[in-house]
């Protein structure tokens, strides 16, 4: 290039290399001699080149180069100021104790409030202006150097303390399953949100005492900047609470990390006195109550099936225990549409492991997923109720318990969809579910009635029976409320009161009406409808 032009140039650039100059040094005295061994190389590299086409790409490249040129020469075994504090610049990222320094203060610059990080990375990281800083930020420029001020204190004072990592940084929790009980969303339930194990760490870090979002990054390991989205995220669909002093509680139930045989063999034999009082002096009346019931399709033909049915359907649904408690804080409601109490299953460690169980029910399995009630999405006409457990072979939980089922279904109840290739899907779900036999028979428990009047004829326990119930399991409630933090505790009693007679104690009296030989056991045909009713205006033709 010409002399001419390149002396043109320089002049028009100068200015804008000692500008870039400035952000960079960390004095006037040393921007001076940075812009000076800028403006040599420019020009000399201008002189040196035929054609420039990108002129200002061209400058900026040559600038930052000699920059990085400056860093290593000058910089390399010293470090930048901020306020006094040392922080490494190196050229290479070996993990040497400058190096951890400089990731420390990183740390500790995380753990600045969302207003003053954002001012100290516009005005450290960016080179922006107090007063450009203030206009963004909409506040005046006095309370920007306050808030600089103010964050270059912390970062001194926090630079040399030592963080205490939280247990759930080290040794994170996992679920082992998630349970609702209530109307999930559109997108699901629980697991939607806690299935990430972050979101879900971040809910129990706050379980046992509430935390600031500083608080909660602590715990974890991590620094807030990475955490503060999911903690908006989790508090706008519920699963935090922001309580005093912008700190976060939650009210969703972990099962305790602990567990004793002996206070679960005490609840279970207090199950046992329940569901042998039920099978004495209630179970006779639902038999009873049923008999009425004639317009009923039974796939087996066995009216043995409908009765067990039946009974398992009273129990969970007509023994609501008198508990009055305000348990609404605890109700998780979502964005999607889902209203929900929610329940995180942990692993568990055994206290007394040497306790042996003398309870032969001790042995058995009550793990259920009920009761659930599914309407038809076509037809208004149609709804049904299950409960899964070991009496049944119906896999997959609430998950696979479809609306879209019972659509299929009524289709086939009315005789309007043939097993063809345009039916294929839909034959393939019922089949899979064992709602359609091998030889094409609908192999499900039809009553023709609404489930609001199938509900009416069943009849509700004594007041009395309900009452002895009630105390029996406040009495079990106040005892295991103790192994939940406080905010828990009234959701803990209540929870056990309002739903003590429950699957397990339904399981218990059809047990031992099976094992008594009252009731013959089910085949697995049969397995496929136990404890599924549809309700509709039309049996199978």
């Amino acid at each position: 290039m010409i002399k001419e032009k390149a002396d043109k140039l320089i002049i028009e650039y100068s200015p804008k290399i000692y500008g870039f100059a400035v952000k960079k040094a960390f004095s006037l005295e040393e921007s001076e001699e940075l812009a000076a061994e800028m403006v040599k190389e420019v020009y000399l590299s201008l002189l040196e080149a035929n054609e420039v086409f990108n002129v200002e790409g061209y400058v900026w490249r040559i600038c930052e180069h000699t920059y990085a040129k400056y860093v290593n020469s000058t910089k390399k075994h010293q470090g930048i100021s901020l306020d006094g504090m040392e922080i490494p610049y190196y050229d290479n990222y070996n993990l040497g104790e400058k190096d951890e320094d400089l990731k420390k203060l990183r740390q500790e610059i995380g753990f600045l409030s969302e207003k003053r990080r954002q001012i100290i990375y516009s005005f450290y990281y960016e080179g922006k202006s107090i007063q450009k800083i203030a206009t963004e930020e909409d506040l005046s420029e006095g309370t920007i150097k306050w808030h600089l001020n103010k964050a270059r204190n912390d970062l001194k004072e926090n630079f040399s303390m030592e963080r205490k990592v939280g247990s759930l940084g080290i040794s994170p929790i996992e679920a082992i399953c998630f349970d609702h009980n209530g109307q999930p969303g559109s997108k699901g339930g629980p697991e939607v949100y806690l299935d990430d194990k972050i979101n879900l760490n971040i809910v129990y870090s706050v379980y046992d005492s509430p935390k600031t979002k500083e608080g909660i990054a602590e715990e974890m390991g991590m620094t807030p900047v990475y955490l503060e989205d999911r903690i908006a995220f989790l508090a706008k669909n519920g699963f935090l609470v922001e309580t005093s002093g912008k700190r976060y509680t939650t009210y969703v139930k972990f099962t305790p990390r602990e567990r004793s045989l002996e206070q679960e063999e005490e609840i279970l034999k207090s199950k046992i006195k329940v569901a042998d009082s039920i099978l004495k002096s209630y179970v006779p009346k639902v038999k009873e109550a049923i008999k009425k019931i004639t317009d009923i399709y039974i796939p087996s033909g066995n009216p043995e099936l409908f009765e067990a049915t039946a009974i398992f359907y009273a129990i969970v649904n007509k023994f609501d225990l008198p508990i009055v408690k305000n348990v609404s804080p605890y109700l998780i409601r979502t964005l999607d549409g889902g209203e929900y109490y929610v329940t995180v299953n942990l692993k568990s460690e055994i206290i007394d492991p040497g306790f042996k169980p003398i309870l032969e029910e001790s042995t058995r399995d009550y793990t259920a997923c009920g009761s659930m009630t599914r309407n038809s999405w076509k037809y208004s006409t149609v709804k049904a109720w299950s409960c899964d457990s070991r009496f049944s072979t119906r896999k997959g939980m609430w998950q696979n318990n479809l609306n879209t089922d019972y659509d299929a279904i009524y289709e086939v109840i009315c005789g309007d969809i043939e097993d063809n290739k345009a039916n294929e899907e839909k034959f393939k779900r019922l089949r899979e579910r064992g709602f359609i036999t091998d030889d094409g028979r609908l192999n499900v428990l039809v009553v023709k009635k609404s489930m609001e009047e199938f509900d009416a004829l069943i009849p509700s326990p004594e007041k009395e029976q309900l009452d002895e119930f009630a105390k029996i399991a406040i009495e079990q409630a106040v005892m295991l409320a103790k192994n939940y933090p406080p905010q828990m505790q009234d959701f803990i009693v209540f929870e056990f009161v309002k739903w003590y007679v429950d699957n397990t104690i339904a399981m218990i009296v059809l047990d031992k009406l099976y094992d008594s030989g009252e009731y013959k056991p089910l085949t697995q045909t049969e397995k496929a409808t136990a404890n599924l009713l549809v309700f509709s205006d039309k049996l199978p033709q």
